[in-house]
């Protein structure tokens, strides 16, 4: 225990240091403060800018992923200006799997990473992003591109008939709800240079087939219209 003879001085020694720590303080709060407001605006709900569906088809099944930095931010996108195809990049490998893994990435902070749609290897269709928030997906075009991964069995990354058809459908259904054309489907070869998908960057004959299997299927999509009409 100190003597009361030193206490004084040991006090006054304490108020000269708060003073010379003001303005630290000062900024440190002020750091603070901010950090804990940009927290709780990134954590507020997503203002959606871009129109979203009432109901998906009955055969896209929602499996959402968390709220989370890593695959799902909760971030509005800017609009709809195109669709991007991508493999998954893991031959064999079923659309649940793929959805698993997105949603672990808010525990293992392995990378960021997500997609709006995962089509598997039978046909099924996940929807793992919400339409109107960014994917983690397609680089610099996350804020205005839907996002589509595609299951595949084997290295080569071709697809199988059935991803194939959902796939096309898919698209088809996007084109018509945004108002896109098969020209606004694109790879994501054609974002970033990736050997994404690699089967339609390899043999892009494979790719101007699919363009035209969409085309085909705008066009069946339009003449239903009109005669709704």
């Amino acid at each position: 225990m100190e003597s009361t003879s030193r206490r004084p001085a040991h006090r006054r020694g304490g108020r000269r240091l708060g003073r010379r720590l003001r303005p630290v303080q000062a900024i440190c709060l002020f750091v603070i403060a901010a950090l804990a407001a940009a927290f709780v605006l990134r954590r507020k709900p997503t203002t959606i800018q871009v129109p979203v569906p009432e109901q998906y088809p009955a055969w896209a099944e929602e499996q959402l992923l968390p709220v989370n930095d890593w695959s799902r931010p909760g971030t509005a996108m800017d609009g709809v200006n195109g669709i991007v195809v991508h493999y998954v990049g893991n031959p064999g490998t079923s659309a649940g799997q793929n959805r698993s893994y997105f949603a672990g990435l808010a525990q293992s902070h392995e990378t960021y990473a997500s997609s709006h749609f995962l089509v598997g290897l039978e046909g099924e269709v996940l929807l793992c992003v919400p339409l109107g928030e960014v994917a983690y997906c397609s680089s610099d075009r996350n804020h205005d591109t839907i996002s589509i991964e595609v299951c595949h069995p084997d290295d080569t990354g071709e697809f199988t008939p059935e991803s194939y058809a959902a796939l096309v459908r898919l698209v088809d259904w996007l084109e018509g709800f945004y108002g896109l054309s098969p020209e606004d489907v694109i790879r994501h070869y054609d974002v970033t240079g990736k050997l994404c998908p690699r089967y339609y960057v390899e043999h892009p004959g494979a790719w101007e087939a699919f363009q035209k299997a969409l085309a085909e299927e705008e066009a069946v999509r339009k003449s239903g219209e009109d005669a709704a009409r």
